[in-house]
């Protein structure tokens, strides 16, 4: 079994790494990063850079987990893939970051994390940035 993390490069995926390396050390198991972009698209902010994920990687193995970076490419719902991620996983906990959107913003694009809250069929941990708790 596994911790899996949804990790985009923002304050929110930021402390959703945190939270993962934490139950990853509370649980004793390892931590499978997930960063996942739109497949054919030429630029999208949620891709991390390799020198991000590579810190990111390093700062779970700094804390003594064991961590493996992923970066499946998603072609129509990001959600049902991330999920399908953390099946393919035995992932044993969901850990992702919120970030405040207003009503419209979530009525016109929805909401890839309301949606993984409601649609797994295992645990999820959702975590907000703010002053380094979570």
């Amino acid at each position: 079994m596994s911790i899996i993390v949804g990790f985009v490069p923002t304050p929110a995926g930021e402390a959703a790494l945190s939270a993962g390396i934490a139950e990853a050390q509370l649980r004793k198991q390892d931590l499978v990063i997930v960063n996942s972009a739109r497949e054919g698209a030429l630029v999208d902010k949620a891709v991390a850079p390799e020198d991000v994920l590579a810190r990111a990687s390093r700062q779970a193995e700094e804390a003594g987990v064991k961590a493996t970076v992923i970066q499946p490419p998603y072609q129509h719902d990001l959600a049902d893939e991330f999920l399908e991620v953390a099946r393919e996983a035995n992932a044993s906990l969901i850990v992702i970051g919120l970030r405040h959107r207003s009503q419209v913003g979530k009525f016109i694009l929805g909401s890839h994390a309301q949606r993984i809250l409601m649609q797994a069929d295992r645990p999820v941990l959702a975590v907000k940035a703010g002053d380094g708790h979570f």
